[in-house]
């Protein structure tokens, strides 16, 4: 109960302090002039004055407030190193203990772990959540149980121009490691998201070694899916650039370690993930035109439109066979550059198509043979062919027969026909998902689209590779084959063209090419046998393309050796999926036994694993504005607690300091007024009464 006097004036304040400096202005006078009885009207005045003020006495009734404790338990993957989490649980326990007793102060514990989706350690995170119901007021102090490293501390400046509520009561930390920690780790400090196929990328790298001597170099072991390691020496604190190899489009994944010293923490950072996406730098095609047509216009269209193609096309005009006594001085045509095209610079193209052209002896047989060659030792060559691939002067009769998937049947069909997906085709990346554009698609058997008709089809005998599409007859129409290294696309038809004029609801003839050019220049997403892996979040997404319909086991193999298999399930387009838990940060190695691939899962730097050495340095700053302190429980144990008053100092050797603030909510209000009217009215009218009878004397 606390008590105190207030007041409420029946009038304004200014005019009560006027009424009253008048009266008593009015006795000076009157005492001045001699005036008898002054002493006696003094009393009614004052009567008076005190009734107009009404005072009143208060007396209120106070409940205690308790004040609030926060503690932080770190309990993040760097916790389980050594015995910091054993010494953390200890410690939270203590606490606790310690703390039970203290009728006046309430204890919130926090546990702090590493969630999915989220990077390093978030202590302050969690410690704004729990006190967000709390005022400063009645912040009794904070302790944080954990090794030091905590990612999402302000700075002091931040802090204090934020007014974070922590800072005005003792914040103590107790950390759980050892002094003297020694680890060995690698970092990438910078590095390329994209790379040229074909080319170097720079990878600044960075080894450090709390334990190192000066000088001192580290073995680094470079790793990527399809290659031997490579093994390069750098010294520890340096950043050094390293290039790395982009040998094929889309992700190139690498694993860089650093071989563990005897005494560090962990291993877990001397490895660190790298994926670079590789481009390819302007492809180069060239485009062979065997006669001027209509259908040469869609492959020139569709190769000029991408601004990633150089496009180099001919169109041979006047074969060796043409004469018709045009005399050489009148004709402005250029010599077809066989020499230059298809051994000189043959090597420098991506693709080579040839579009309805015929032998007519205009390249001897030679430099057919370099074709066949470069499609051999990995190029990549397209045939779009008309009635001259089945007379005397085709393409097949010539070196180029090696590496065709089909022989001509010397017989070409003019019948209209509708172009199919085969059943190999609809598990095909190229055709897989082609759609049909008119109202004629079968919706019951989906591998007959509403396409438009095409009008011409070359026939011929069984086709290596995977035919795709068929024609009339269910007679292969489109034949993509591997040769060696290389790639090779046989379009058996030169009305493709009619889909592009919308000739009987059209078709997707765009579409369809730009799928067999880019797959004959082996883009990623076009690959028919390849098996992936695609962390999201912890779970590792198993995809695994093919064309046959079999089910296949997959091995994954973890950062840490550790193997399990899963069975992809088949969506029936050519995709097999299946999906795992993960925990562990790093290069996973998914095998088929036929196909190989590589999955990064994690932050290629993860700071949660980084850096694991117990520090005081992060958290210092704030500890000193606090007032709290600092302790290593390697050293003395948890220390005890003490409450302590504001102002006073609030740590000690083997104690911390909580304050108590002593606050307190007002539950109830008791006033008694001091100016009774009847009381005031007695004292007004006896004052008057005796002024009257000191002046009658």
């Amino acid at each position: 109960m606390i008590g105190n006097i207030a007041f409420s004036p029946a009038v304004p304040v200014p005019l009560l302090v006027a009424l009253v400096a008048l009266g008593v202005g009015l006795l000076i006078y009157g005492a001045i002039k001699g005036a008898r009885g002054i002493a006696m009207r003094a009393i009614p005045l004052l009567a008076l004055a005190i009734a107009i003020a009404d005072p009143a006495l208060v007396r209120e009734t106070r409940t205690p407030l308790k004040d609030v404790a926060v503690v932080v338990v770190d309990d993040t993957d760097s916790q389980k190193l050594g015995q910091r989490q054993a010494r953390a649980n200890e410690a939270a326990e203590k606490l606790a203990s310690n703390l039970k007793n203290e009728t006046d102060l309430e204890i919130r514990t926090v546990h702090v772990n590493s969630a999915a989706g989220t990077d390093g350690t978030r202590l302050f995170t969690a410690l704004n959540n729990a006190l967000s119901d709390v005022p400063a007021q009645r912040l009794a102090g904070t302790v944080f149980v954990t090794d030091g490293q905590v990612h999402d501390a302000p700075p002091l400046a931040t802090a204090e121009t934020a007014k974070a509520p922590w800072l005005s009561a003792p914040m103590h930390v107790l950390l759980t490691g050892e002094r003297n920690e020694h680890d060995r780790r690698i970092k990438i400090e910078r590095a390329p998201d994209f790379g040229l196929v074909g080319q170097q990328a720079l990878v600044r790298l960075k080894v450090e070694d709390t334990g190192a001597a000066p000088g001192e170099d580290a073995p680094i072991t470079i790793r990527r899916a399809g290659a031997p390691p490579r093994e390069i020496s750098l010294p520890i604190g340096e950043a050094i650039d390293v290039p790395v190899d982009i040998n094929n489009a889309g992700a190139n994944v690498f694993e860089m370690s650093v071989a563990p010293r005897k005494d560090e923490l962990t291993a877990a950072n001397n490895i660190t993930l790298l994926s670079v996406t590789g481009v390819r730098d302007r492809l180069r095609v060239l485009l062979i035109s065997g006669q001027p047509h209509v259908g040469e216009r869609a492959w020139r269209n569709l190769l000029k439109s991408d601004p990633n193609v150089d496009l180099v096309h001919f169109t041979i005009l006047r074969p060796l066979n043409k004469d018709d006594g045009t005399p050489l001085n009148e004709l402005s045509l250029i010599a077809f550059p066989i020499r230059e095209l298809f051994e000189e610079r043959l090597k420098d193209f991506d693709l080579v198509i040839f579009d309805r052209y015929s032998r007519r002896g205009l390249v001897p047989f030679q430099f057919m043979s370099n074709v066949a060659n470069y499609v051999r030792e990995g190029g990549a060559m397209m045939l779009a062919v008309g009635p001259e691939y089945s007379d005397n002067f085709s393409l097949y009769d010539s070196p180029l027969q090696n590496v065709l998937p089909a022989a001509p049947t010397g017989q070409v069909s003019t019948e209209p026909f509708t172009p199919h997906i085969s059943r190999v085709g609809e598990r095909h990346p190229v055709t897989a998902d082609l759609e049909g554009t008119g109202p004629n698609a079968i919706a019951n058997d989906a591998h007959i689209p509403g396409w438009g008709r095409w009008l011409r089809q070359v026939q011929v005998g069984a086709a290596n590779g995977a035919t795709v599409m068929t024609g009339l007859n269910e007679q292969p129409l489109l034949v993509l084959d591997r040769v060696g290294k290389g790639r090779v696309a046989l379009m058996l038809s030169d009305t493709m063209w009619l889909w592009g004029k919308d000739f009987d609801n059209g078709g997707p003839q765009v579409e369809l090419l730009r799928r067999v050019s880019h797959w004959l220049m082996r883009e990623p997403e076009l690959e028919e046998e390849a098996l992936l892996g695609e962390a999201r979040d912890r779970t590792l997404v198993v995809t695994r393309r093919s064309l046959e319909t079999a089910e296949k086991n997959v091995t994954v193999t973890a950062p840490s050796g550790a193997e399990q298999v899963v069975t992809p399930t088949d969506d029936g387009h050519g995709h097999f999926t299946a999906r795992m838990t993960v925990t562990e940060p790093g290069l996973y190695r998914l095998t088929d036994g036929k196909l190989t691939s590589v999955a990064a899962v994690g932050s290629p730097n993860p700071m949660e694993t980084y850096d694991v050495v117990t520090t005081e340095e992060k958290l210092a700053p704030l500890v000193q504005a606090s007032g709290g302190g600092t302790y290593w429980l390697a050293d003395n144990g948890t220390p005890g607690v003490r409450r302590v008053a504001p102002g006073r100092t609030a740590h000690g050797a083997t104690w911390l300091g909580l304050k108590a603030n002593n606050q307190s909510v007002v539950t109830g209000v008791d006033q008694t007024s001091l100016a009774p009217v009847a009381l005031v009215l007695l004292i007004i009218m006896a004052g008057a009464m005796l002024a009257w009878w000191r002046e009658g004397h």
